[in-house]
């Protein structure tokens, strides 16, 4: 029998390879893809998921530069920080480290950031682009959701699949990118009167609500998918704490045909998908750039320079 875990670092890998090939090819173009990283403030969680994401564009070759500001820095600062980015050609990606002190109204300072060098897919018009079955650049945890979702070879095409959990940037965008895929997708949030008819008829579920052991394995057909993007922290009665998803996890496993674990199975992949976000907004510069200026004679040499 099949082992149901799906291997999210081993997806992870595999993505990164051909990242690493993608960023040789530009590198030979003499177009070098930069990530700028913008924190604010003070934050453990933070500062590991940045140390991950610096790692991780090591082991492709893309530039990552971190940008720390103090907590008490104006929205109007980091708001002229950010219009300094989006002009700077040098800079491929921006990507501004989520969450931010309360006073910094996060939605516009997202906004703020140019959609070319919006590696997140966070800003409207990329999430906007997603309606429109242009899906290179979408939010990354959904992207990483569904690519986990291939990679269990199950065809997309005519899949019935429930999305439990509505937010911008994970459960929406998961709906729209499955529905590009020819998905038969329902969406489930907090007013659903009956979760588990909707997820029982599902071939996938997608459950990203943050409610540890929200789903229990009645809740599934037997041989679904469970993709689980859930992170909560629960506290064991001896005083220990650890990393749980959304699912129970034990009572799943034994319906499910695969599920991903929490950790190691949407996180390493969405930290993948960043890197590739950034390796397509660098492809996106460049061609935005050659249109530009190559007509006035400007070579790959001149633009890095400016």
């Amino acid at each position: 029998m099949q082992h149901p875990n799906i291997n999210g670092r081993a997806v992870a890998d595999t993505l990164l390879e051909k990242i690493a090939q993608d960023v040789i090819k530009l590198k030979k173009e003499n177009w070098l893809p930069k990530l700028v990283s913008i924190k604010v403030g003070e934050d453990k969680s933070v500062d590991l998921y940045v140390r991950n994401q610096k790692r991780n564009a090591d082991k492709v070759g893309i530039e990552f530069v971190e940008r720390h500001y103090p907590s008490d820095i104006s929205a109007a600062e980091v708001t002229a920080a950010i219009t300094h980015l989006n002009v700077d050609p040098t800079v491929t990606g921006i990507i501004l480290q989520r969450p931010v002190p309360p006073h910094l109204p996060i939605k516009a300072l997202q906004e703020t950031i140019h959609p070319l060098k919006d590696v997140e897919g966070m800003h409207p018009k990329s999430i906007g682009n997603i309606v429109y079955g242009e899906l290179e650049l979408a939010p990354c945890t959904a992207m990483a959701s569904v690519e986990l979702l291939k990679s269990t070879g199950v065809k997309l095409q005519g899949l019935e699949a429930t999305v439990i959990g509505h937010s911008e940037i994970v459960g929406k965008p998961i709906a729209f990118l499955l529905m590009a895929e020819g998905a038969t997708v329902t969406v489930c949030h907090h007013m659903t009167r009956e979760v588990k008819i909707h997820s029982r008829r599902a071939d996938v579920v997608f459950v990203a609500v943050g409610k540890a052991g929200l789903l229990t394995g009645d809740m599934i057909k037997p041989g679904a998918v469970v993709i689980d993007i859930g992170i909560n922290v629960i506290e064991a009665p001896d005083g220990t704490s650890k990393v749980v998803g959304d699912c129970d996890y034990e009572s799943c496993l034994e319906t499910a045909g695969w599920i991903t674990p929490v950790p190691g199975g949407v996180g390493p992949v969405t930290l993948a998908i960043l890197m590739r976000n950034t390796v397509t907004a660098a492809q996106r510069l460049q061609k935005h750039y050659h249109m530009h200026f190559h007509g006035n004679g400007l070579t790959n040499d001149h633009i890095n320079a400016i």
